[in-house]
C-alpha cells in the first residue's frame, strides 16, 4: 500500500469514527543499567540506549538523551512533510531535515537559578522536488504545524510524576 493510500485508509476510517483517532498508551522505559547508560525500552520490543559524554560523568558509550530528541524533532517533521507530499501528489527528489538546539549547562548541574532544558530550538529543512518552491515551502510550514514531536514541545502539554520508593 502506498503512503498515499494509507493515508486516505487511515483519515476514512477516523471521519467514520473519530473515537479511533486517539492514541493509545505506548510508554517508554529508561532503566540505568551502569554508569550514566540507560537502556530505552517500549511495549513493542522498541530499545535503544543512552550515556551521557564523559565531562558529565558518562562514557560516550551511546548518543545522550538530548540528541534523540533532536532526531525525534527531525524525523518526526521529514516524516510529516513526506506524508504530505505523498497525499498531494508531490514526488519528493531530496529532503533533509537538520535540529539543533541550545541549552545552558548550569541547568543540569543544579547551579543558579538557570532551567535545564532547551532554550533554543533551530529547525533546517532542505527540500526538492517537482512543485514550485512556493508549493514546496507551503507544505514544509503546513507539516511543521501537525508534526506530533515539534507540536508537543511548542504546545507544552500536562505533564505529571508518580514517584513510587521501594
Amino acid at each position: 500500500m502506498s503512503i498515499r493510500q494509507a493515508m486516505e485508509q487511515m483519515g476514512a476510517g477516523i471521519a467514520a469514527d473519530p473515537a479511533k483517532a486517539r492514541s493509545k498508551p505506548n510508554p517508554a522505559s529508561a532503566r540505568l543499567t551502569e554508569g550514566l547508560k540507560c537502556e530505552v525500552s517500549g511495549q513493542h520490543g522498541q530499545r535503544f540506549l543512552t550515556d551521557m559524554p564523559p565531562a558529565l560523568g558518562g562514557a560516550a558509550s551511546a548518543a545522550n538523551p538530548g540528541w534523540y530528541l533532536r532526531g525525534a524533532i527531525a524525523s518526526c517533521a521529514a516524516t510529516v512533510i513526506a506524508m504530505h507530499a505523498a497525499k498531494r501528489g508531490i514526488r519528493l527528489d531530496l529532503l533533509e531535515v537538520t535540529v539543533d538546539t541550545e541549552s545552558d549547562l548550569r541547568g543540569i548541574l543544579g547551579l543558579g537559578d538557570v532551567a535545564a532544558g532547551q532554550e533554543v530550538v533551530r529547525t533546517r529543512v532542505k527540500i526538492r522536488g517537482d512543485a514550485d518552491g512556493e508549493t514546496l515551502r507551503e507544505l514544509v510550514t503546513f507539516a511543521d504545524g501537525h508534526s506530533p514531536v515539534g507540536c508537543t514541545l511548542r504546545d507544552t502539554p500536562q505533564f505529571s510524576l508518580d514517584i513510587e520508593v521501594l
